[in-house]
């Protein structure tokens, strides 16, 4: 067809359209129904329910890490004897403790051993062998003196006793048998000792401080030690009217501490995993960790509170009742504060990693200074060549590692600490600064473009 009977077609058929808009009314093109995307409700939908499943599983992994935080601390408290006495064993270091152990002891001394009446039976046993009356009334008269001084050389072997390095052994060893009686009677043993009273005191078994104290006397002279009976006495630690319910809880506690970290975790991972924002959902699953873990430090705070104020001084000075408190809770506060250390690093990685714009921002702007820094290195003849090309080409794999390995580290080791969280993110970014520096971008030379009028076929006549 020749161009001439194309333009009078296209002619013809423009007039003949133009005609039957005006028969039809119409002053411009026709309006275009729009056009229904079958399954678009559908898609919307869809993505609110997996929205709200990610928010749901989020919600319930950080409502149980405070559970499982104290479940954990529980179990290792309630399974683990070493790990017992060495969070119990510092408290033989602490003068306050020292001195109460010290006045307990003295007061199971005195209560078995008469003193004053075996200084009464010294002295009149000399007045029988024929005294004079002056020197009658000056025995008599220090009888008094004489059981002070006795009970004072008492007072002062047990002050040193308790101050030394053997009462820190002895100490552990009498921690090592509370903890073994306490774990029986929680079993309900009926071989075990009474380490956990009707009324809720928990205390530490003074019968192998004793049998030392009595041989330290011995060994000083002081014979009349030989009379202390072997005594099997509890020092009082703790009252709490809730400490018997410890025996229906027990089993639960050695369950959920080995198994409630890990379901809270797998919410907490669920719900990133099923969120379709998944950078998004990562900040707020961290974010709530975070206030869980707030929640942890604080409710530590208020019983500690609670604990002090609820303790007889009978049974326990209150100086003594906050070492106690403040020794038990140490490996869980440590724990809580780490976590939210952890969360809130989380959280602000996520959220420079994400596809925010501040963030992106941020990475560009990391990302050019590296560029420079290469480019100048470059410049200098200082370059990584070909090992360099190769990281570039396997950067995404590097990183994924550098974060798996600081994930495991963080989620295998204990005890968790704060130091141990910021030096994995410390390191964990100079390895990715250092990948970032070294790497070496392949430079392609784009083909050189020829010519259209070069290869354009030949156009033959009609």
């Amino acid at each position: 067809m020749r161009n001439s009977d194309l333009q009078d077609t296209i002619a013809r058929l423009e007039g003949e359209n133009a005609a039957l808009r005006d028969a039809l009314g119409l002053d411009g093109p026709s309006p275009v129904a729009p056009v229904k995307v079958p399954g678009a409700g559908y898609t919307r939908h869809r993505n609110w329910s997996w929205t709200l499943l990610a928010t749901v599983f989020i919600v319930i992994g950080a409502v149980l890490a405070p559970a499982a935080t104290v479940a954990s601390w529980a179990k290792v408290q309630l399974t683990s004897t070493e790990s017992f006495v060495a969070t119990y064993a510092p408290l033989a270091n602490d003068p306050a403790v020292q001195s109460f152990v010290a006045d307990q002891t003295l007061e199971v001394i005195q209560a078995n051993v008469d003193i004053p009446g075996l200084t009464s039976e010294v002295f009149d046993g000399i007045i029988a062998l024929g005294t004079g009356p002056g020197a009658t009334k000056a025995l008599e008269a220090l009888k008094g003196p004489a059981s002070q001084g006795l009970v004072s050389l008492v007072r002062s072997t047990v002050g040193s006793f308790v101050q030394s390095d053997t009462f820190a052994q002895v100490f552990q060893d009498a921690l090592r048998l509370s903890h073994t009686q306490l774990i029986a009677t929680l079993q309900n043993d009926p071989q075990a000792a009474i380490a956990v009273g009707s009324d809720g005191s928990v205390g530490i078994q003074l019968a192998p401080i004793i049998e030392r104290v009595k041989t330290v006397l011995l060994d000083r002279g002081l014979s009349f030690a030989a009379q202390i009976p072997a005594v099997n006495r509890t020092i009082t630690v703790a009252q709490n009217t809730s400490v018997p319910t410890l025996q229906l809880f027990y089993g639960l506690a050695l369950a959920a501490g080995a198994w409630l970290p890990w379901i809270a975790i797998f919410f907490l991972a669920a719900g990133v995993a099923v969120a379709r924002r998944r950078a998004l959902a990562l900040v707020w699953a961290a974010v709530a960790l975070a206030m869980a873990m707030v929640v942890v430090v604080a409710g530590i705070a208020i019983g500690r509170l609670i604990f002090i104020g609820s303790v007889s001084p009978s049974l326990i000075p209150s100086g003594v009742a906050r070492t106690v408190f403040d020794t038990v809770t140490t490996a869980m506060t440590t724990t809580g504060v780490a976590v939210l250390v952890l969360a809130i690093v989380v959280a602000i990685v996520a959220w420079v990693s994400g596809p925010f714009t501040v963030s992106s921002n941020l990475r560009g702007f990391a990302r050019s200074g590296a560029t420079w820094v290469r480019e100048s290195a470059e410049r200098h003849r200082i370059t990584t060549g070909r090992t360099g090309e190769w990281i570039y080409a396997q950067r995404t794999l590097i990183r994924a590692a550098i974060a798996v390995i600081a994930a495991a580290i963080v989620l295998f080791t204990r005890p968790l600490t704060t130091d141990l969280i910021a030096w994995t993110l410390v390191i964990a970014i100079l390895a990715v600064v250092v990948v970032e520096l070294v790497q070496r971008p392949v430079v392609k030379v784009p083909e050189p473009v020829q010519d259209l009028e070069e290869t354009a076929p030949p156009v033959t006549a009609g």
